[in-house]
């Protein structure tokens, strides 16, 4: 097998392909999936239906797909992952790439949730001004992508894993970026969410990348971290989303959905706990 890792999507992605030609592949549709659904691109599929100023936008093909994905995400999280947060999670200080946010120094007031939004065929409407992201689900979805089409054996996308091999192991990490535990994937799917690394201040108040859907403000949870297990990357990282942002009730919550193989939550305490679906290694 064959490895190489790649910038793209704002994070690193690791490739394992029986041939060169697998990976180059997988390169080309992460570059593409980027090209259309990147937030920070002026030129992107999304940024030019972000800014239409119509109630009803067509878009691309490819685009139309990642909405797809993204409002599955939707429903099988209840609403509480939706990629309609854009316009909060720029509010919150998150309108650049990662490297270039700086603290603010007032927190916004009082940052609107997420608005309706639906993707029809290839039309998608939703109210002028609404931002969606795209960022978490596009992940996952190309991860999938890459290895359904059989370019790769295994693709990881900054904590999305989708694995066509069955020896496949993933180390969670956990505070002070430890490995917090060893999971026996297998061939399947897995994501991590995590509030960890991507953290500034907005007005003295701690700021992340996760947005609360409801409240349009930063996950205020005492999971760190959460970890799901699903058939699909994309499905993985609705999971590890919605664990993280229940707190408490996240493992709970995760037991009761059947689309979910297992989930692990990494305290603020260093605590790890587990579904008991979840194969953690010894």
């Amino acid at each position: 097998m064959l490895q190489q890792r790649f910038p793209a999507m704002g994070t690193g992605v690791v490739a394992v392909a029986a041939t060169a030609a697998g990976l180059d592949a997988t390169r080309r549709l992460f570059a593409s999936v980027e090209a259309c659904c990147s937030r920070f691109r002026a030129d992107s599929d999304l940024s030019r239906a972000n800014t239409d100023p119509g109630e009803a936008v067509r878009v691309t093909p490819l685009l139309a797909e990642a909405l797809q994905a993204a409002s599955l995400v939707r429903r099988l999280t209840g609403g509480l992952v939706d990629a309609a947060v854009g316009r909060a999670v720029q509010a919150w200080g998150y309108d650049r790439t990662f490297s270039a946010i700086r603290d603010l120094a007032d927190a916004p007031a009082s940052p609107a949730g997420a608005p309706e939004w639906e993707i029809d065929g290839a039309t998608l409407r939703r109210p002028p001004g609404a931002l969606l992201d795209l960022g978490g689900s596009a992940k996952g979805w190309a991860a999938d992508r890459a290895v359904e089409a059989g370019f790769a054996a295994v693709v990881s996308a900054g904590g999305d894993v989708r694995s066509a091999d069955p020896r496949t192991r993933v180390e969670v990490l956990g505070m002070g970026g430890g490995v917090a535990a060893t999971l026996h994937l297998g061939t399947g799917a897995l994501a991590t969410s995590s509030t960890l690394r991507r953290r500034w201040r907005a007005g003295g108040v701690e700021a992340s990348h996760l947005i609360h859907p409801r409240t349009g403000a930063p996950a205020c949870s005492p999971v760190v971290s959460a970890t799901a297990v699903a058939a699909t990357a994309l499905e993985a990282e609705a999971g590890a989303k919605a664990v993280l942002l229940q707190g408490e009730d996240g493992l709970a919550w995760a037991d009761r959905q059947p689309w979910l193989l297992g989930a692990l939550v990494v305290w603020h305490d260093g605590s790890v706990f587990a579904t008991t679906r979840m194969d953690v290694a010894a």
